[in-house]
């Protein structure tokens, strides 16, 4: 089927170089956030952990050995129903940290929980990390690859913003004493702390708010961080000295677009980057929301090539809930993790899930969607496809923000 082809009716899909092995309700709890991760446990079973968007549920763990036919293993409560575990991330030696976020800053507990899930049935708490506090509401994304440094967007105790959407900023801790969490570098972008000798940003007529988003690090270069601030734009930092992360470039494209920097992805062995913004209005009110692809041969002067194209916004944008980018798979250093420079997976709420190649990077071109139909009891009146990950198998997992829980899908492109 055509990419463009306009959905009459929510109860088709659209499926076009994708098969849709299983998908999985999670018992009711199928409203997911932005973490999916793969471990593989100690008798070989291939478990997935996936985030839940809020309360009560905190995370879930998946067998997914067949991806035909995946099995809850555990699900966990969160211990206040004003939480969220919007993010996790999983390294290598069967450690998983948790992002805590609370609905208002001074509420606890609101930081970052690190588990042992190498007996995926029993997630051992291993030690808390608090970042709680007046103008605090918790840690929101988190990156934790290398099973040494956790990278996060988080607020903490003694950081007052100039605006309380300024909350969090980039913070690293070193948890290679995984019982001792200890921070050991922070940066913030200047004029959002109050006392800064530097005038805060103005605000986008759409204002999400100056703070960090993902905290990209990649084994490749372990010395750049790969930073979103949402209306900030993205940054690239040098962190080779953790303690004082210095700036080395900034791109935005906000105004003329409305902000909401999500995330940014290095193609190292081509000299490029993708960077997606957000969509967080229903009803495609922030539109458009891309995929942008930029030229990054010289790191110090990021430039804008090409974006994913996407269908018309009048297609999707009534159709429920939000249409437009979020999450895309981030090659993730992990043996788990697929990798490819060549094409990008896409998450676009109602849009569904999208494959783009980018061989000629001056010319994106999508060759997979898959838009499943309103999941059972939704709220959006349509799927609302929230983040994706993709195993070194080329599994592709893909969940719903609301009630659809976890799809799990095969490519052929």
């Amino acid at each position: 089927m055509p990419a463009d082809s306009p959905l009459s009716r929510n109860a088709e899909p659209i499926t076009w170089n994708f098969k849709l092995l299983a998908q999985h309700e999670l018992g009711g709890f199928g409203g997911m956030g932005e973490g999916i991760s793969i471990t593989i446990a100690k008798d070989g079973r291939r478990i997935a952990w996936l985030a839940h968007e809020s309360a009560p549920k905190n995370f879930t763990g998946v067998d997914v050995s067949d991806p035909r036919k995946p099995k809850i293993v555990v699900q966990t409560d969160l211990p206040k129903p004003y939480m969220r575990s919007n993010s996790l991330e999983c390294s290598a030696n069967n450690l998983m940290a948790v992002a805590y976020q609370c609905q208002k800053v001074g509420q606890q507990p609101a930081g970052m929980e690190l588990f042992d899930v190498s007996v995926p049935e029993n997630p051992r708490s291993i030690s808390f990390f608090d970042t709680s506090g007046p103008h605090s509401r918790g840690v929101h994304q988190l990156w934790f690859c290398d099973g040494e440094y956790v990278h996060m967007a988080s607020g903490a105790p003694g950081f007052e913003p100039t605006h309380p959407l300024d909350d969090q900023f980039y913070r690293c801790v070193d948890v290679r004493n995984p019982a001792k969490p200890v921070e050991v570098g922070r940066w913030w972008m200047p004029g959002t702390r109050r006392g800064d000798n530097v005038a805060p940003p103005p605000r986008h007529p759409i204002d999400k708010g100056y703070r960090a988003h993902n905290t990209n690090v990649y084994s490749r270069r372990p010395d750049r961080l790969y930073l979103c601030y949402i209306d900030g734009g993205m940054f690239i930092m040098d962190i080779a000295d953790k303690s004082k992360p210095q700036v080395i470039s900034h791109w935005t494209n906000s105004p003329p677009y409305t902000g909401f920097m999500h995330t940014a992805v290095p193609l190292f062995d081509r000299d490029l980057m993708l960077v997606t913004d957000e969509s967080t209005e229903d009803a495609a009110l922030d539109w458009p929301k891309l995929i942008w692809v930029l030229d990054l041969r010289d790191e110090k002067n990021p430039i804008s090539i090409s974006t994913c194209p996407l269908p018309p916004v009048d297609a999707f944008a009534k159709r429920g809930g939000r249409f437009g980018a979020h999450n895309i798979h981030e090659n993730v250093p992990l043996p788990t993790s697929w990798k490819s420079e060549d094409i990008v997976l896409g998450t676009f709420f109602n849009g569904g899930l999208r494959a783009y190649d980018i061989s000629n990077p001056y010319a994106p071109k999508e060759v997979g969607t898959f838009v499943p139909p309103a999941p059972n009891g939704t709220p959006a009146g349509a799927v609302q496809l929230n983040d994706v990950f993709v195993d070194e198998r080329g599994i592709v997992y893909t969940v719903d923000r609301h009630t659809g829980g976890l799809y799990i899908l095969e490519m052929d492109f």
